[in-house]
């Protein structure tokens, strides 16, 4: 599977960014996919060259590349609960300057760039994520509902607060079809009722599904919440909705 190494030019620099795409010089749909809060690194390659096979140009960037190119800290080849707090101390400052502002202006050319690459068709792309990810992506596809014609979030970081930008109050604007894969200890059913309803209430095709079995961060094969069948789970409600969406199969 060919991948690049590229540079992803930023109102605030320059974004190092990785890419996979199919072999054989043809144009393929494109999918942003933001990282969990861990950022690019093997096992998230490893996800974007499984997507690529699957026919499209995966573009992932590097979300704190505004602290230098990745990785911004080294994190060990397994990220266990003996590691986990002090990787995520040292996160932390990273994930706090990383507003919704500066995600917004990201998002603006992170699809920018996309979509110019010579290896990607013209039409719709989709916008998936992981953890914090899955936030991103909700809250680009709500700004690019002309763009985005796919979203998914798995293991998302709350996606129902009191903030009056909260992902669930920028339903409304979702063009996008969607699915929300939750681990069991993502949300309360009380919560996920409130993200129902507001996807309802926007008429957003969507489906919200609770993995059996799993707990926050279960795609991710270097850490301690993995889960294999979960991670399977995952590419068979991924997959169908990318082809619907951005290939009309």
């Amino acid at each position: 599977m060919p991948t690049k190494t590229l540079q992803i030019p930023t109102t605030d620099g320059r974004a190092d960014a990785f890419a996979a795409f199919p072999d054989g010089g043809e144009r393929h749909p494109g999918v942003l996919l933001y990282t969990d809060a861990f950022g690019v690194r093997p096992v998230l390659r490893e996800m974007a060259r499984e997507l690529a096979g699957h026919g499209y140009y995966v573009l992932v960037p590097h979300l704190y590349y505004r602290h230098g190119p990745a990785p911004v800290i080294e994190l060990p080849e397994h990220i266990g609960g003996e590691s986990r707090p002090a990787v995520f101390a040292r996160l932390m400052p990273l994930i706090e300057a990383h507003t919704t502002e500066r995600a917004l202006s990201d998002a603006d050319a992170y699809l920018r760039f996309l979509t110019t690459q010579p290896e990607v068709s013209s039409g719709p792309v989709a916008v998936i994520g992981y953890c914090m990810g899955a936030v991103l992506a909700m809250r680009t596809a709500a700004a690019h509902p002309d763009q985005v014609a796919a979203v998914a979030g798995f293991h998302p970081s709350p996606l129902v607060t009191d903030a009056p930008d909260s992902p669930h109050r920028l339903v409304s604007a979702l063009t996008a079809q969607v699915h929300l894969g939750l681990a069991e200890n993502d949300m309360s059913p009380e919560t996920i009722g409130e993200l129902d309803q507001a996807l309802d209430a926007a008429g957003v095709g969507y489906t919200c599904e609770v993995y059996p079995g799993t707990v926050h961060g279960f795609t991710m094969s270097d850490t301690d919440a993995f889960n294999p069948s979960a991670l399977q789970r995952h590419w068979e409600r991924l997959l169908p909705l990318l082809d619907r969406s951005l290939t009309g199969s």
